[in-house]
């Protein structure tokens, strides 16, 4: 217990100086997200400091930032739009939809946590995992440039003039002291440095520039000041507990749960590879779960891992459960007594911070090996940059691995072979390899000969094995028609685990298996293939 604690201590200073960088830098995200939902900014900010404070609790990353994303953000806005067209005007029904929806969604993570669907993420290949990093890097790229835009006459229109190069000036000097601070002295957070020397500058020099402040108050907002998150007890009034509700909200609550999910777990598996550790996906499941049922429930609009925040909370030393816990109870010590002061913060600081992360973030090396790898695995990589950016993080991942599956198919399909012999006793033996599934059937099929082979065939499977049931129906098919045409099939040197499939599966694919076999290389191949 004491090794335990004094490790954790060893590293208390670095999880505090990086869960304040990370509260700062979840501010202007969580608002902004809350506005592309179409909800209030206070409902973005509780659920950064609920979801936050949850699964650095409990979560099964530790050092991993979650809150209010842009990716559920944006499904999030249809459902509040449809939400208020189902009340009258003002109602803001579509408010407690999005809660309702958000509970619902928990549970479905939670579900998942339970079945332990998190160990999937395994299955997702490399190429992937460097198209989603690449993609979401230019997605943060992108949403950052927003900053650089002002509103005139209700109208948000691009900064130009002395406007622009004095944003451009601070971004790029707060980027100047995040590269030049660890070369100088490497055991200060160098975002939060950043942030504190460009907001000092703004504020004693009194310099016209968007704040976080006039960025709320442009998008509607009416400041950062608010209390602790309340019940909604309004929810079981408003929103009508029926068949009719769950069909409404039930598809968007797949659809964020999924989302949430995916980028969890991918976020998870890269924070793995920054810090060498290794996280636990269904764990995750259901810290995410529980924090988004708990959201819904206090008035926040539910969220996942978040990327960006997660990587400046690794490279500013974050590394424990304290790192998430300081962040969100500083945001909401924020929203509590310090509103007033974290307004005057430059956006301009931030998005210097969040262009340092895309620069951390984007896989530069996928340009150097572009042209060494698979010109399959080049194709996936590039097509789930794209798809990241086009559509969203889960139609990326989803399409990724659909790819990637099936190249994998194609490639083993193309792989089976069959070697041919006559034994002394005139048996034709056909000698399998490569793995017989559903790819491979056709060009299994065309291996036999039906009509000119001897009375007795055998089919040898010690360097291959039946996968799954269209190998088992070619085999059925196979047998049927040396039958018909009066001859003894048999099956040998089958896997203790593809006899059971084929003895579960039929009789007749059951009385082809030759179980006593003298041969000692079956029975090591028998063991290295279960």
């Amino acid at each position: 217990m004491t090794d335990f604690i004094r490790k954790r201590a060893a590293n208390a200073k670095n999880d505090i100086l990086s869960g304040l960088t990370v509260a700062l830098a979840l501010i202007p995200e969580a608002v902004a997200f809350a506005f592309v939902a179409g909800v209030p900014p206070l409902v973005g900010l509780y659920a950064a400091f609920m979801i936050g404070l949850i699964t650095s609790v409990f979560g099964g990353r530790p050092g991993m930032i979650s809150g209010a994303t842009g990716a559920l953000a944006v499904v999030m806005v249809h459902l509040v739009a449809e939400g208020n067209a189902r009340g009258i005007d003002g109602e803001n029904l579509g408010l407690y939809y999005l809660f309702a929806t958000v509970i619902l969604m928990g549970i479905i993570q939670m579900l998942a946590g339970v079945f332990k669907l998190g160990k999937f993420v395994r299955l997702i290949p490399h190429p992937v995992m460097m198209g989603f990093v690449n993609g979401l890097a230019i997605v943060i790229f992108l949403s950052q440039l927003g900053m650089f835009k002002y509103v005139q006459n209700g109208e948000r229109i691009w900064m130009h003039g002395t406007d622009l190069y004095l944003m451009i000036g601070l971004v790029g000097l707060t980027m100047a002291i995040m590269w030049l601070l660890p070369k100088v002295y490497k055991k200060l957070p160098e975002a939060l440095i950043a942030i504190l020397a460009v907001s000092a500058i703004v504020i004693f020099g009194k310099l016209d520039v968007a704040t976080v402040g006039s960025f709320i108050r442009d998008g509607g907002g009416e400041g950062l000041k608010g209390g602790l998150p309340d019940f909604q007890w309004d929810l079981f009034n408003k929103v009508p507990m029926n068949m009719e509700t769950l069909r409404f909200i039930g598809p968007y609550a797949l659809i964020l749960a999924a989302i949430g999910l995916i980028e969890s777990l991918m976020t998870l598996n890269l924070i793995d590879e920054l810090t060498e550790t290794r996280g636990s996906a269904n764990r995750e499941c259901m810290a995410q779960g529980g924090a988004n049922i708990i959201t819904g429930l206090f008035g926040g609009m539910g969220g996942c891992a978040m990327i960006g925040q997660s990587i400046i909370n690794i490279k500013s030393g974050g590394r424990t459960r304290l790192s998430g816990i300081v962040a969100a109870l500083t945001l909401l010590m924020f929203i509590l007594f310090a509103s007033a002061y974290i307004e005057q913060v430059p956006i301009a600081a931030l998005v210097g911070v969040m262009f340092m992360v895309v620069i951390g973030t984007f896989a530069w090396s996928s340009f150097r090996i572009l042209h060494k790898i698979p010109l399959s695995d080049a194709i996936v990589l590039i097509a789930v940059s794209l798809l990241t950016v086009i559509f969203d993080l889960a139609i990326a991942v989803i399409a990724g691995v659909i790819i990637s599956a099936l190249v994998f198919s194609w490639e083993n399909a193309k792989r089976i072979r069959a070697r041919k012999h006559i034994k002394e006793d005139g048996t034709k033996v056909y000698e399998i390899w490569g793995p017989l599934f559903f790819g491979s059937v056709q060009q299994f099929n065309s291996k036999f000969d039906i009509k000119d082979d001897p009375e007795n065939v055998e089919i040898d499977f010690i360097e291959s094995r039946v996968s799954d049931h269209s190998a088992l129906e070619a085999l059925s098919n196979l047998i049927d028609k040396y039958e018909a045409a009066g001859k003894n099939l048999k099956i040998k040197h089958l896997s203790e685990e593809c006899q059971r499939l084929m003895i579960k599966a039929s009789p007749k694919l059951a009385n082809v298996i030759v179980e006593d076999i003298d041969d000692p290389r079956y029975h090591v191949m028998a063991k290295v293939m279960e």
